[in-house]
């Protein structure tokens, strides 16, 4: 049976935790504060910038660029967005389920992979998925230089047509306590072609633009400038909500904590309340005994 002195240590023991995730809480929420505005900054430059390649591709007859260039998707290279650390709730686990399920959708298929993040990297190595590349330690401070290297790779591989496709896998911040995976495609480029866009875009989009160069010519540059744009994004939206899973997951843990330290002193408190009460009778009968 546990002793005082063992309850002692273990709600010590809890309490230095209960320190450490209270810590970890408050570093995760202002990292999350500069990562949330990096990516809601980057949201309306992908938005016009989509827009203005909505604009150029409908007032071409028949767009031409590799780029473009739909092909019978039989190799197909996917991005996978996870977080670098642990500590982060189901954020890592969830990413990869997506992933895997997409995997599964494409089973028949030759599938690669080129994985951002330490944790997707370490999974999808042991799971035996072939890697064409790899980025570690890139997400804690998201810089341009490495999207538009990862641009470059996969528009090259698409372009000389190693693969037929290129898709994103990754966690889209919305709020805190809600994210949204998603799985998009990346390449061909197609999502300038958007359906669902409002009525009010598509007037916006149908504007005028007076074009110092050739529509054709433009067009050829704001393409890889497009994917750069949108694997960028993917990143910091990615950032942005690992920081979020990551401040919940040390929130919910502060408060677990503090269940389990106030358990553990009620607990402490009924074993020192029999000990003290075991002591009177044994005083008591004690004393009856000498009467």
């Amino acid at each position: 049976m546990a002793t005082l002195l063992d309850f002692r240590r273990r709600i010590r023991s809890v309490k230095n935790t209960q320190q450490i995730t209270r810590a970890m809480k408050f570093v995760a929420a202002a990292r999350l504060r500069r990562a949330q505005e990096a990516a809601i900054a980057a949201r309306p430059y992908a938005k016009e910038l989509r827009r203005m390649l909505r604009s150029i591709m409908s007032r071409i007859a028949e767009p031409q660029h590799p780029l473009l260039a739909h092909r019978r998707e039989e190799r197909i290279l996917a991005i996978v967005l996870t977080g670098e650390r642990g500590l982060a709730g189901a954020f890592n686990a969830n990413i990869l389920r997506k992933a895997h399920e997409f995997f599964r959708v494409n089973k028949g298929k030759k599938l690669s992979t080129l994985p951002v993040g330490k944790k997707g990297r370490d999974a999808l190595k042991k799971a035996g998925f072939s890697i064409i590349a790899e980025y570690v330690n890139v997400l804690a401070r998201v810089d341009f230089a490495t999207a538009r290297e990862i641009a470059v790779l996969v528009t090259d591989l698409y372009a000389k047509e190693e693969i037929d496709s290129v898709y994103i896998v990754f966690s889209e911040f919305k709020t805190v306590m809600t994210p949204n995976l998603v799985v998009t495609k990346l390449l061909p480029v197609e999502a300038v072609h958007a359906d669902e866009e409002s009525i009010a875009e598509k007037e916006t989009s149908q504007v005028d633009y007076i074009y110092e160069q050739p529509k054709e010519q433009l067009l050829g540059k704001l393409l890889p400038r497009y994917v750069e744009t949108q694997i960028l994004r993917a990143m910091l939206e990615s950032s942005a909500a690992e920081h979020a899973a990551r401040m919940t997951a040390m929130e919910s843990a502060t408060k677990n904590a503090g269940d389990v330290i106030e358990a553990l002193t009620l607990h402490m408190n009924k074993v020192r309340q029999a000990a003290i009460t075991k002591e009177i009778i044994e005083i008591v009968s004690g004393a009856s005994y000498g009467a």
